[in-house]
């Protein structure tokens, strides 16, 4: 039987675009077919263009990557709904929960029944959807989790990918006012009624860009806190406190701390305990191809002894599983799990955190 190939258009053609989407399309060549690409690149893509409208309405794409700044997301979303294009948006959904109702609200009335699958990739791994979520409903009441990604210097992990970028020069001069203008309208709703320092345009867009994969996992494996303890902002190292409860009413605490330093050292990882065992995924930069993502279990067996167990789910990368699934989504009407209603959540969850850090 054939297989219908999705025509992609891509908007934004940086790192995440050349090291990591572009590549696993190419791969994925029996699903997709990319056949315009916003900025010119080294993929063999037929049509280039600086405008992103070109794209947008290009009758030769079924499916529009978002993969640009976070303060376009909003606009090429909702663009791209009006033509009735699918979208593939790069986390973070977007910058202010004002901004993702706009876009939920435009998805409803999408033409084509076209609808936004928002890139989460960390949430696809299969490590992740079978193998830790399997053992964390293991534990009958959990004591206490940990949320770390100290993510190190990117530059390093690019510059060992093998990909070798191409820097694009031909980003219209004229987009650096728009750009300035949606940032401005993105922190005055994220922060309303009060004065945005540099300190929180800082802490908005490391929550958008960083911690929206940790909050979106987070959210996944243990829902949405019932209130945030504490927080810390020290640029460029971050931490909060959540407090949760267990289904059986016992109260329980959730560290989150994230940062970026120069040591090449990747750290990102949840871990649950509970009384009689511990669960913890561990995650490496998905800029470097072929690293798995590990699932650690420490317990007491039913001897007594300590017992350690170390699985990968699977040596699939999470952004391959990701497209599999979107391509699903799309072709074949499955349910989104990473839709804009579920990414509103990651800023229902900032705006907590900000709250508590004004408080």
């Amino acid at each position: 039987m054939s297989t219908r190939k999705l025509r992609v258009g891509i908007i934004g053609a940086g790192d995440v675009a050349q090291v990591i989407h572009l590549p696993v399309l190419s791969l994925l060549s029996h699903l997709y077919t990319i056949t315009a690409d916003h900025c010119a690149s080294k993929f063999h893509i037929p049509t280039s263009t600086t405008r992103p409208e070109d794209i947008i309405t290009d009758l030769h794409v079924d499916v529009v990557f978002i993969l640009c700044t976070d303060e376009f997301h909003e606009p090429y979303t909702i663009a791209a709904l009006q033509a009735g294009k699918y979208v593939m948006l790069e986390k973070p959904i977007t910058l202010s929960s004002p901004s993702a109702q706009r876009m939920i609200d435009a998805e409803r009335n999408a033409r084509n029944g076209a609808r936004v699958f928002v890139g989460y990739m960390r949430r696809y791994a299969k490590s992740f959807t079978q193998t830790f979520l399997r053992e964390l409903t293991t534990i009958p009441r959990i004591l206490y989790a940990r949320s770390r990604d100290f993510c190190g210097p990117n530059p390093r992990f690019l510059s060992e990918s093998g990909t070798f970028q191409i820097r694009s020069a031909d980003y219209p001069a004229e987009t650096a006012v728009d750009r300035e203008r949606r940032l401005d309208i993105l922190y005055r709703e994220a922060f309303p009624d009060q004065e945005v320092s540099p300190e929180k345009q800082q802490y908005c867009r490391f929550l958008g860009s960083l911690g929206s994969h940790d909050i979106s996992l987070i959210r996944e494996a243990l829902g949405i806190p019932e209130s945030v303890a504490g927080v810390s902002v020290n640029e460029p190292f971050y931490s909060a406190i959540f407090n949760y409860r267990n289904k059986t009413g016992e109260p329980f605490a959730v560290t989150y701390e994230s940062g970026i330093d120069s040591v090449p050292d990747f750290d990102a990882h949840l871990a649950v305990y509970g009384e009689n065992k511990r669960v913890s995924i561990k995650y490496d930069t998905p800029f470097v191809k072929g690293l798995a993502i590990e699932v650690t279990v420490h317990e007491v067996n039913e001897f007594g002894e300590i017992q350690t167990r170390e699985m990968i789910g699977s040596y699939e990368d999470a952004c391959t599983t990701e497209l599999q699934e979107m391509y699903e989504c799309f072709v074949d009407g499955k349910d989104i799990k990473t839709s804009l209603e579920d990414a509103k959540e990651d800023l229902r969850i900032y705006d907590m955190i900000y709250a508590r850090m004004n408080a």
